[in-house]
C-alpha cells in the first residue's frame, strides 16, 4: 500500500480549508484517511503561526515508514525543518 501525505480540502464556496491527512494513495481527496496530522487555513495572512499547524513528531513518523508527502506538502513540512527525504 502505497501511503501518501497530502491536502484535504474542507470548509465552504471561496472558504478553503485545509487537513494535512496521512491516507493511501487510491483514497479520493475528501475520502477515507489514516491520520489527521495538521491544518492549513490559507485565508489567514503568512505571517500568522496558525497558518499551518503540523503535528511534527508524527510528521516525522510517517516520512520514516515510507509515506511521501505531496509537493505543497512537502513545502510545509520543510518550512517547519522536518526534511522529506524521499520528497524529489
Amino acid at each position: 500500500m502505497s501511503v501518501k501525505i497530502r491536502l484535504a480540502r474542507g470548509g465552504c464556496k471561496k472558504r478553503p480549508y485545509y487537513r494535512i491527512i496521512v491516507a493511501d494513495a487510491r483514497s479520493k481527496r475528501d475520502g477515507k484517511f489514516i491520520e489527521k496530522i495538521g491544518t492549513y487555513n490559507p485565508l489567514l495572512p503568512s505571517e500568522n503561526e496558525s497558518r499551518i499547524v503540523i503535528q511534527q513528531d508524527r510528521a516525522a513518523y510517517w516520512l520514516g515508514v515510507g509515506a511521501q508527502p505531496t509537493e505543497r506538502v512537502a513545502r510545509f513540512l520543510k518550512k517547519f525543518g522536518i526534511v522529506a527525504q524521499a520528497a524529489n
